[in-house]
């Protein structure tokens, strides 16, 4: 373990040295999140819709329609309320926009609703939105009259205000499921996290093909360290490096973007399951390639191809069902599944389906890496130049082409 945390320690230091690691871990993803929000915003929000609301009747039926379905409706956000005067009124401000719908009460509306009479409430509205939501008020309360009309004929001699007043035989409580899912900004905040988490972890794993080429690596063979420590040792370097990464921009994002996370229990265990996937498939990927140039060109390719297929640019559901299966392979799908999970009043603390799903991903594409690294932990052998003899060793002149002296005399005897 001291081996694995010295090769780990000497490896953070280097990329703490290169400033390039800062600029692709924080500095790009946290200025295009804030790019896209600040370009997108607005688009997921829908304004309430304005109604209009025109009384002429003044009777106690269209103020417990005002009271009762209305105003509540205004105070929670649902709806903004405008009286107007007369149906002209309503009927201009839906023409010039500034309604969206319109109720027109007509005289003697309250008389022939506690009469028991037929009457009509008139809505002035397009096929919109805010058409549908002012007819889905009234059919609601028309159903409440019509309960009330019943009360009225069972408890004989009642009044309006008193059939009001009895208990309804059955209720309905709406237990619909909390909407889920993130803003535009803390959307674009998550995908560009995890998008870019698979370039910061890269150079974990792959720095053993730097040090092979550098020579290092021989050293490091040579001194008494197990070849299963230095693996562990890169390992760790990419996942510390990923998981201070991913913490600072969805901290910076947090407090600068006004994104909300969730609980930060779940969002910690998210966070770290996913930096295990992202770093068991660049290892993985490292694996494959012979050369450091390889695997930095394969792990690009993996980490483009992933954040695309896991819905990082363009939601996963705007793109059908078989899109959507397909992302389900990609650790980018079940990390932001897994924040819009916590997202939420009503949330659960912990997100246990995304976050076993990125562990299940880290411990299958570490183990592989692991079984593969042996041929990455073989130093590259140095070759001899053409037509000599691989265990003499030469030195001489590229100039003239002579050897030296000490060539020269042994040669001689």
């Amino acid at each position: 373990m001291r081996a694995t945390l010295l090769v780990m320690a000497k490896d953070l230091r280097q990329r703490v040295r290169d400033r390039s690691l800062f600029l692709l871990a924080l500095v790009v993803p946290f200025a295009l999140a804030a790019v896209f929000s600040l370009v997108f915003r607005g688009i997921d929000a829908q304004p309430a819709p304005t109604l209009a609301l025109a009384d002429r009747d003044g009777g106690p039926v269209v103020t417990a329609f005002a009271e009762q379905a209305l105003r509540p409706l205004e105070r929670n956000g649902v709806i903004r309320l405008r009286p107007v005067a007369d149906e002209r009124e309503a009927r201009a401000a839906v023409e010039r926009g500034e309604a969206d719908a319109a109720y027109v009460v007509p005289p003697g509306f309250s008389d022939a609703v506690t009469g028991g009479r037929p009457t009509t409430l008139q809505i002035i509205g397009d096929s919109g939105q805010g058409a549908y939501v002012a007819r889905a008020i009234a059919e609601s309360f028309a159903a409440e009259v019509r309960y009330v009309q019943v009360t009225l004929a069972v408890v004989n001699g009642g009044t309006f205000e008193g059939a009001t007043l009895v208990p309804r035989p059955v209720t309905v409580e709406d237990l619909g499921a909390e909407r889920r899912q993130l803003s535009l900004a803390e959307g674009f905040a998550a995908g560009m996290a995890v998008f870019f988490l698979f370039f910061t972890v890269q150079f974990g794993f792959s720095s053993i093909l730097d040090e092979r080429r550098d020579g290092t690596l021989a050293r490091l063979l040579a001194a008494p360290v197990p070849r299963t420590a230095i693996a562990l040792a890169k390992l760790l370097t990419g996942f510390v490096a990923g998981v201070a990464a991913t913490a600072v921009l969805m901290s910076a994002a947090a407090l600068l973007l006004g994104a909300r996370w969730g609980h930060p229990l779940g969002v910690g265990l998210l966070v770290v399951a996913g930096v295990l996937a992202a770093t068991g498939v660049m290892a993985l990927v490292a694996t494959v390639a012979r050369t450091a140039e390889q695997a930095g060109n394969l792990q690009s390719v993996v980490a483009v191809l992933f954040g695309v297929l896991g819905g990082v640019f363009v939601p996963v559901q705007q793109l059908g069902d078989a899109f959507a299966a397909l992302s389900l392979l990609t650790p980018h799908r079940w990390f932001l599944q897994g924040l819009a999970d916590l997202h939420g009043e009503h949330a659960p603390a912990v997100a246990p389906g995304p976050t076993l799903a990125l562990l299940a991903f880290a411990a299958v594409t570490t183990g592989l890496a692991l079984l593969r690294v042996g041929r990455m932990l073989r130093p590259r052998r140095s070759r001899a130049p053409p037509g000599r003899s691989p265990g003499r060793t030469w030195s001489g002149s590229s100039a003239t082409g002579r050897t030296s002296s000490s060539s020269s005399s042994s040669r001689s005897c």
